[in-house]
């Protein structure tokens, strides 16, 4: 699966679309089915990511957290804002959504750097990780805003995700940082305690179901380091994207750098678009994909048949022209190697649907 990111680009758009479609054959499946709602009634807490559109940044294999639980939102550098109309009204849906049912909300809120290397880290913010910590914690006060800073419902959690070793760093309201690169396997049995201290005012329930996500991350550094031990971590900690999707309804791609995932929600969608096609010529020009060709793939969920998903194709299809057209006007040269399709999920089956464009 590594060599993908040599093949030939119909070759890699072939591979692509069998992997989605084995994704939702997976996600549909009894067993899969069966894992999601135990899994669900042992840790009833919904958990969004706020995450940026890099393809490094993959929360559930760094995680090791079943497909689905997660909800992610992706945007350039983990960049948001939500006083964003779209957004807030996404997020405010997503939060009555789940509380109408029950459940508390924790929101990730991330951003990333490079132990190794500063050049590696975000893009989005010049390299700037202190620019990118001040971001998260300024989403943070906007969340308690909205939702309120008792926490107990709502919680927002800043989380950084050093993409070296894939390891998060959890971030206390006091300043203080679990940073999981810094403890061993044995440590494991410390992480409630720790969490506990660094998180006094986050519900039980909600530290509980927290765990699972630092234990699983536990396991995949160790994973990271024996992949780095035996040489073959060389340039997958650096960018390999050959894909940029836009819209929402991409969680069938959990193969690490392969895509550049861009959520529409910034009033200012070119941005992200402008720069997520620099990282695919820089890729191609680097050599560290073949240039003879990239992926512009939109999609947008639908719950219900008829009216909901009428309005899917529509919106898909404008993110398709949009954002070839922002590829077509800044990048010239790159447009003529770029292939679109345009997709709608049905977001129940996790089924990729094609449409015309």
């Amino acid at each position: 699966m590594n060599d993908i990111h040599n093949q030939t680009i119909t070759q890699r758009i072939d591979w692509l679309f069998d992997l989605a479609s084995r994704h939702g054959e997976t996600f549909r499946g009894p067993e899969a089915w069966l894992a999601r709602e135990r899994y669900l009634a042992e840790h009833p807490t919904a958990i969004a990511v706020l995450k940026c559109m890099d393809g490094r940044i993959n929360i559930p294999v760094a995680t090791h957290t079943p497909t689905g639980i997660l909800m992610p939102f992706r945007n350039l550098g983990g960049i948001f804002d939500l006083g964003w109309p779209h957004l807030g009204e996404v997020l405010a849906h997503h939060v009555q959504r789940m509380t109408g049912t029950g459940r508390r909300v924790l929101f990730l809120i991330t951003y990333h750097w490079s132990r190794g290397n500063p050049k590696r880290g975000c893009a989005g913010f010049n390299y700037d990780t202190a620019a990118a910590i001040a971001h998260t914690q300024e989403i943070r006060r906007q969340v308690e805003h909205i939702f309120g800073a008792g926490h107990d419902t709502v919680y927002p959690l800043v989380c950084g995700f050093e993409t070296d070793e894939e390891a998060l760093a959890i971030h206390g309201s006091d300043g203080n940082v679990l940073d999981l690169a810094s403890l061993a396997a044995a440590d494991v049995a410390t992480l409630e305690p720790r969490l506990a201290a660094l998180l006094p005012d986050m519900p039980a329930q909600m530290r509980a179901d927290l765990l699972p996500l630092l234990r699983g991350n536990l396991d995949h550094i160790a994973q990271v380091r024996e992949q780095v031990a035996r040489h073959e971590r060389l340039l997958d900690i650096e960018h390999r994207e050959w894909v940029i999707c836009v819209g929402r309804g991409f969680d069938f791609l959990h193969t690490p750098n392969l895509a550049l995932i861009i959520g529409p929600y910034s009033p200012d969608l070119a941005d992200p678009l402008r720069k997520a096609a620099g990282i695919i010529k820089s890729n191609m020009e680097a050599g560290r994909i073949p240039n003879d060709g990239f992926l512009l793939l939109a999609s947008v969920p639908y719950d219900e048949i008829g009216v909901d998903r009428a309005r899917a194709e529509m919106k898909s299809r404008f993110l398709s022209r949009f954002a070839a057209g922002v590829v077509s006007e800044e990048f010239p040269e790159l447009a003529g190697r770029m292939t679109t399709r345009t997709a709608v999920l049905d977001w129940r089956s996790r089924n990729l649907e094609l449409i015309g464009a």
